[in-house]
């Protein structure tokens, strides 16, 4: 009897536990007091997208252009190498390309030297230089991974409740923001490359006086193509947004940059929002790591006197003159911002720049009343199934049929109580995953009795038959749970969004399953046989 009675309390203890971690879910919890609410180690049972609604989409990730900038900066720095062994030659990128003029066998050497993985073929043009294709192929797949990783980084500091965030075969990743009602935002914050670069403003190319002030927005590559033939070889023409505050027009300032980078933004180590207190706008301080900050000094200390135009994503927003060296590698991105656009802006930088240009292939909305009806189809689909599994084994076992309705009634409250102390996502795979574990809760119950109603055909005791059944029925039952498991947990490692919530509730399912059919079905069983002596088993 003092068995039974640890097991009662055992029982009582997890439905208690499971309504406090469900509390959240329900209109009680907002009645509860302060303290409870700051102190409670949950936030209940997340609804996934197809349930609350919010934004699907699919990003494609450039990869050819990953190879891209990976060639331009060997090229970068085969013009170094060269400079400083005083070889002289012209090093220029093709694509995926690097030809190097002349083809002369000490630039070759000097090169190989340097870069022995690369391919060389020689023409009468000059020497052309690529990587190898397990390379190509190898800088690809990391885009794609350091793409994925950079996201989700933006994601989590954008807060967004619940993302799913996910690869999708080779160059696809799919983003679903839950209760997000914003898809352009999300679009902007996720899908800016924040390719932070500096480079010098050459203001003493005889080009750079003739520069018209400001274009209308769209006139770009028309006053590119005008000065083309006067452009320096080693500059090119970037544009400035700028938007008149009374008006709202859009024009462009075009600045002469040199085209050598000076400094990138992976070596950037903080970026946060500041504001101005001169004149109340917001800006964005940026702080080097220590490899970063070396630079900097250098770079200011080199070029005092002249602008440096801070670029992001091919876009000038400040081009500040140098007025003395700079060092502990601090500075500041000013453009007439927003609260807002810095705030993202600073999200971008500080998350990291993606590793090449991603493309929105899909971008859905999917509205709360989808989610809504969806809800309501799986409230109903829930207890049309529960309400025709209790009759059924009411009708077929009687008193034993209700009291394995009574553990499928535990296995539910559990199941939901375990999914919101672990703040699982429900959605409607994971609904078919409840209704699922209803089924094989009552299964287990059917195996026993079963098995228990053939040895009281043997003419043994209710009692006996009890106990009989049960440990007869119990390696079947393990045996088959675990094997659901096994394949829970198969799905679970390797689906992807819904899928891992169908393996999250019936993996919760099975487990809490065998504890209410060997623990808790066998608790009301040895409470009634206790009591009274029992000839005739309802069964």
């Amino acid at each position: 009897m003092k068995k039974v009675k640890y097991k009662v309390a055992l029982i009582t203890g997890t439905v208690i536990l499971a309504f406090i971690f469900f509390l959240p879910n329900t209109p009680l919890f907002k009645y509860m007091p302060k303290w409870w609410k700051e102190n409670m180690p949950n936030r209940g049972i997340a609804l996934g997208l197809d349930l609350q609604g919010g934004v699907h989409l699919v990003f494609e990730v450039e990869g050819d252009r990953a190879v891209e900038i990976t060639t331009e900066r060997i090229a970068q720095r085969i013009k170094d190498v060269l400079q400083k062994r005083n070889i002289q030659a012209e090093v220029k990128t093709e694509g995926i390309d690097i030809k190097v003029i002349p083809p002369d066998e000490q630039v070759r050497k000097a090169i190989l030297d340097t870069f022995p993985n690369l391919e060389v073929t020689t023409s009468a043009e000059g020497l052309r230089f690529r990587l190898p294709d397990s390379e190509i192929r190898r800088i690809k797949n990391n885009a794609v991974e350091q793409a994925l990783e950079t996201i989700r980084n933006r994601v989590d500091q954008f807060g967004v409740a619940e993302p799913t965030i996910h690869r999708q075969g080779e160059r696809e990743i799919v983003v679903q923001l839950p209760g997000y009602k914003d898809p352009k935002r999300a679009v902007e914050l996720i899908g800016k490359t924040a390719q932070l670069e500096f480079r010098l403003v050459d203001d003493e190319a005889p080009v750079a006086a003739e520069l018209p002030p400001y274009v209308k927005a769209g006139e770009e590559d028309a006053l590119i193509e005008q000065f083309k033939d006067r452009i320096p070889e080693d500059d090119i023409i970037l544009f400035q947004r700028v938007v008149n505050p009374e008006t709202g027009e859009v024009r462009k300032r075009p600045f002469l940059l040199k085209k050598e980078v000076l400094l990138t933004g992976d070596l950037l180590s903080e970026a946060r929002v500041a504001i101005d207190q001169r004149f109340n706008e917001p800006y964005v301080s940026l702080t080097f790591n220590s490899a970063g900050a070396k630079i900097f000094e250098e770079v200011t200390g080199k070029y005092v006197g002249k602008r440096l135009a801070i670029i992001l994503d091919g876009n000038v927003y400040s081009a500040p003159v140098i007025r003395e060296k700079i060092s502990g590698g601090n500075a500041q991105i000013t453009g007439l911002f927003t609260l807002e656009e810095a705030k993202d802006l600073a999200i971008v930088l500080r998350a990291g720049a993606l590793p090449a240009p991603v493309k929105l292939l899909q971008n859905v909305t999917v509205g709360p009343s989808l989610g809504r009806d969806s809800i309501e189809a799986g409230k109903k689909a829930g207890i049309i199934a529960v309400i025709l599994v209790v009759v059924f084994m009411i009708f077929y076992y009687r008193l034993s049929g209700l009291i394995a309705d009574l553990a499928m009634v535990l296995n539910v409250i559990l199941l939901l109580g375990a999914m919101a102390f672990l703040n699982a996502t429900l959605t409607l795979p994971g609904i078919a995953g409840i209704i699922l574990a209803v089924g094989m809760a009552v299964d287990s119950n059917v195996l026993m009795f079963e098995r228990m109603r053939e040895e009281l055909r043997a003419g043994k005791t209710p009692r006996a038959a009890v106990e009989t059944g049960y440990n007869k029925a119990f390696i079947t039952i393990v045996d088959s749970h675990v094997t659901t498991l096994i394949t829970a947990a198969v799905l679970f490692q390797f689906g992807t969004g819904p899928i891992k919530g169908f393996a999250v509730t019936l993996s919760l399912g099975v487990a809490i399953n065998l504890f209410t059919a060997l623990v808790g079905t066998k608790t009301v069983f040895d409470i009634i046989l206790s009591r009274r002596q029992i000839r005739r088993l309802s069964i």
